[in-house]
């Protein structure tokens, strides 16, 4: 992270934000930390501030973070919004992809995985905790039909065990193809969704309904 980065904290525990705050106020990367304990007042702040990073929680009074999410990008596509949630919160997972969330941490997480969410969001990445990855690859469904003609039967098939978090060489194996096609296949699926990387790719694959958790 070469630039200072500013930074919204929304979550309704005032506990958590102090504390979360304090330690992000020590890091070189980050030049400024504001604070909402809900999505309104989150929306009302942004008439006078513009962050580059919101670290949203969930569940929360008034409006909760989905629908905060929402509204924040009809207001700038800019901001990138990273997801606060508990290990009960996975239904909400696939309603935050589709507001626009391009990041999912636990509240629990080791400050050093939130300063790289931070890092991945702000850098055009997506990011997902390893443990929020586990539980949408083991839930993670086929449609029955393919839902448009952007992706070939054979790149979705592809995508799809990507997504579950097998290797190039796993997925070669298991299609009797070589590693080569499958490399190519990668990187032809990065390019057509404009992914980054393998999180990117597990939401433009649930934001585009081409699987489902």
């Amino acid at each position: 992270m070469t630039n200072k980065i500013k930074i919204f904290l929304v979550d309704d525990h005032s506990l958590f934000r102090e504390g979360l705050k304090f330690l992000l106020s020590n890091t070189e990367s980050v030049s400024e930390i504001f604070e909402a304990e809900n999505g309104a007042i989150l929306l009302k702040a942004l008439e006078d501030v513009q962050p580059d990073v919101i670290l949203m929680d969930i569940e929360m009074p008034v409006m909760n973070g989905i629908e905060a999410t929402q509204k924040v990008l009809e207001l700038s596509k800019d901001v990138k919004v990273i997801a606060l949630s508990m290990h009960g919160d996975e239904n909400y997972y696939t309603e935050m992809i589709n507001a626009g969330a391009k990041g999912f941490l636990l509240k629990n997480s080791k400050f050093e995985d939130v300063l790289k969410a931070i890092s991945e969001v702000y850098e055009g990445r997506n990011f997902f905790s390893s443990e929020i990855l586990e539980l949408i690859i083991k839930n993670l469904n086929r449609k029955t039909r393919k839902p448009n003609n952007f992706l070939t039967n054979r790149e979705i098939e592809i995508l799809y065990n990507i997504c579950k978090g097998l290797s190039n060489q796993e997925i070669a194996d298991l299609l009797y193809i070589s590693k080569r096609t499958v490399d190519k296949h990668r990187e032809n699926l990065l390019l057509k969704t404009q992914s980054k990387n393998t999180a990117g790719l597990v939401i433009y694959a649930i934001k585009n309904d081409i699987f489902e958790v």
